[in-house]
């Protein structure tokens, strides 16, 4: 059974129960928890919140890892042993492509403030982890739209269907302690490693070459295939860390 909490109202024809509530509000997070724990318990949160573009640090560290802290807090205190978090390819994306194909143990790199709040918040699920023994799964999401757009895409694209079999994949797997996988699909020019996601059960079905046809090359190709974050870890991202 799902349950939906999320800033806005649910959108028309929304078949499952939903609660109204900033993910970085701890206390409201932990009253809805309290509220569906009730008589039952709660197996999972799938964390899909947060900003999901550049601005400033304070805003990104609110988005990602206030929100994640408040999650994971709430869990620990009602008893939820599992994690399924939305991180991304730009936790390490300042990594220069030249460096081959990334694992799971590539170092965190990351190529903007929405980068850096991506470590930090799969910094806390390490420490959630080793701290109350909580099953977290990072799920380094490449580019998920309905079909690749760009050269790049065509390394980096996750397709709906492949997201709902990583996150399916990611709540059932048995006990993977702390784990990070590679959201993305079985695309034939991958970038990055999938063997991590499939120890975990993520077996990806589609691939970004079907589209191949479609995608027209671009003046930006070269710039953004030179590090695995793509146009993120390029200078038309870089601002203050406190501006606006």
């Amino acid at each position: 059974d799902v349950v939906g909490l999320d800033l806005v109202p649910p959108p028309d024809g929304t078949p499952f129960a939903w609660h109204e509530a900033d993910c970085a509000d701890g206390d409201a997070v932990e009253a809805v928890l309290a509220a569906l724990s009730t008589g039952s318990r709660l197996d999972a949160v799938v964390h899909l919140a947060g900003i999901p573009e550049e601005a400033s640090l304070p805003d990104e560290l609110t988005s990602h890892v206030v929100t994640t802290a408040a999650l994971l807090d709430a869990m620990v205190v009602h008893d939820v042993p599992r994690i399924v978090y939305a991180s991304s390819n730009h936790a390490v994306g300042r990594t220069p492509r030249a460096d081959g194909t990334l694992t799971e143990h590539a170092l965190p790199r990351p190529d903007t403030y929405y980068g850096v709040a991506k470590v930090a918040a799969e910094a806390l699920l390490r420490l959630f982890a080793d701290r109350h023994g909580i099953d977290a799964v990072a799920c380094r999401i490449g580019s998920f739209l309905e079909e690749p757009t760009s050269m790049r895409g065509l390394s980096t694209w996750l397709s709906h269907g492949d997201c709902v079999r990583m996150v399916e994949a990611a709540l059932s797997t048995p006990a993977p302690g702390y784990a990070v996988l590679y959201g993305i699909s079985a695309n034939t020019r991958a970038w990055w490693d999938l063997e991590p996601g499939r120890r975990l059960g993520y077996e990806p079905q589609d691939d970004a070459e079907a589209y191949a046809g479609r995608v027209e090359a671009g003046p930006h190709d070269e710039a953004e295939a030179a590090h695995v974050g793509g146009p993120y870890a390029t200078a038309q991202f870089h601002r203050p860390a406190l501006g606006a």
